[in-house]
């Protein structure tokens, strides 16, 4: 017969092999969150700056003339328009242009109709060229903040 100790020997041997032998997940515990509540803020600041300078050149390419008047008239079977002429090609902040503008020897002469007589001439003529300018100069700021809060509890 064999003594206690090899058979007690055994028995645990073949105990502890079950164990073993067990799944994990028996023997594992849930985890539970220690908190019952939490708040979590959050804040973002940002600030944009944005400069523009900003240039406009208008041009007038043709001309204008005109003329009105009272108890006048052309001398002569002329029109009343002078004839057109192109002038040099020019360049101007990078733009490349011509000019077209009135041969202002064709322009017509004027008469009065009764001598003596009240009478009115206005001729007007706006030659091609550079109108305007302009220039911006800007600086745009904007700043924004955002801000966020979350509460939450078990």
């Amino acid at each position: 017969m064999q003594s206690c100790p090899t058979r007690c020997h055994l028995k645990l041997t073949r105990a502890w092999v079950l164990v073993l032998l067990l799944p994990s997940s028996a023997l594992a515990a849930p985890i539970v969150p220690q908190f019952t509540q939490g708040q979590l803020n959050s804040r973002t600041e940002s600030t944009t700056i944005i400069q523009e300078s900003i240039t406009s050149h208008n041009y007038r390419t043709g001309y204008s003339y005109s003329a009105a008047g009272h108890n006048v008239e052309t001398v002569g079977d002329v029109p009343i328009s002078p004839d057109a002429t192109v002038t040099n090609n020019q360049t101007v902040g990078g733009v490349n242009f011509s000019w077209t503008s009135p041969n202002l020897e064709t322009k017509p002469q004027w008469q009065v109709i009764t001598p003596g007589a009240s009478w009115s001439l206005t001729e007007s003529f706006m030659a091609p060229g550079l109108d305007a300018v302009t220039t911006i100069q800007r600086t745009i700021q904007t700043e924004s903040v955002t801000e966020s809060q979350s509460v939450f509890s078990q």
